[in-house]
């Protein structure tokens, strides 16, 4: 059989599909890279007479990319039980508009994360809803509602029928609706500017006002930098909360910046990003923040020097 697209530049090519698949499926852009690199590395150990056997390579490192994202995420839970605190996916910068903001330049042009799409289903609500589906569910509805891979090709991955993945997809996608609205980002940033001016000046009402009275904040720390442990919740509480932290960081600075594609809130100190907030917000309050403070999460966020 003939060979389509094997020349190594086009082999290389692929890198950035898989990397958004891979990024989508794991919620880690670490991981997200090292199946990719995983992938590539089973390419290259495949004797010449095979690959010229394979029409599609960049298919064939899909499927082989999602097989290695599902054997992860079937191991997800037992790494998740030894994790310190709440586990969140990692949060990604818009290089753009932190280059134009900050004038520096992050981890370079290489870094991973800077080839993921930032659309709605990288949106930081997407992914926590992401989580609560099984591996198959979530491999099934993110290949095919996501990417548009039939449920034939997706049948080779999960190893079962066509319509076994389409009642998958269905299955995942009734947990995922919730999260399929998000507020417009244009409501967004005002309700998230408000935020940040009243947790500036340490106003408690102003917050309790911006915040849904059953909002939760969860925090992921990951036994690296401390952090609450469990969900805040209330807006009360997490009003009280936000100017505790407030009063026991001097020297805080709070930056609007896109977190996941949506507005959210960058805090650092001396220029080191120590927290990236993300928002949920609906009928003009804040429902769910997810405030990421765990470092190895935050290297996309780092600047050089």
């Amino acid at each position: 059989m003939g060979t389509v697209g094997t020349s190594t530049d086009e082999i290389a090519g692929e890198r950035r599909q898989l990397i958004n698949v891979a990024y989508r499926l794991l919620g880690s852009v670490t991981e997200a890279e090292d199946a990719v690199q995983d992938a590539y590395a089973r390419w290259y150990g495949l004797p010449r007479s095979r690959q010229e056997e394979i029409l599609s390579p960049g298919a064939w490192l899909t499927t082989v990319t999602s097989r290695i994202c599902l054997d992860l995420l079937g191991s997800a839970r037992a790494r998740r039980e030894r994790y310190v605190g709440a586990w969140l996916p990692e949060p990604l910068p818009d290089r753009t508009e932190w280059n134009h903001a900050g004038g520096a330049d992050l981890t370079g042009p290489a870094d991973p994360a800077d080839q993921i799409v930032l659309d709605e289903s990288v949106a930081m609500a997407f992914l926590v809803v992401l989580e609560s589906m099984t591996p198959a569910e979530r491999v099934a509805f993110v290949m095919h509602d996501v990417f548009r891979y039939p449920f034939a090709e997706i049948a080779d991955v999960l190893g079962r029928t066509p319509a076994a993945c389409k009642q998958l997809a269905a299955s995942a996608r009734r947990r995922a609706s919730i999260a399929r609205a998000p507020a417009p980002a244009t409501g967004q940033t005002d309700v998230v500017r408000h935020v940040k001016e009243a947790w500036e000046t340490k106003d408690i009402a102003t917050l309790v006002g911006l915040l849904n009275p059953a909002a939760v904040m969860t925090a992921d720390g990951g036994g690296m930098v401390g952090t609450v442990l469990r969900p805040v919740e209330g807006g009360a509480r997490i009003a009280q909360y936000m100017v505790a932290i407030a009063d026991k960081a001097p020297g805080l600075e709070l930056l609007e910046r896109s977190v996941n594609g949506m507005p959210g809130l960058v805090a650092q100190r001396a220029g080191v990003v120590m927290t990236v907030a993300s928002f949920e917000v609906s009928n003009g309050r804040v429902t769910r923040i997810w405030a990421v403070r765990n470092p190895e999460k935050l290297r996309p966020w780092a600047r050089k020097g």
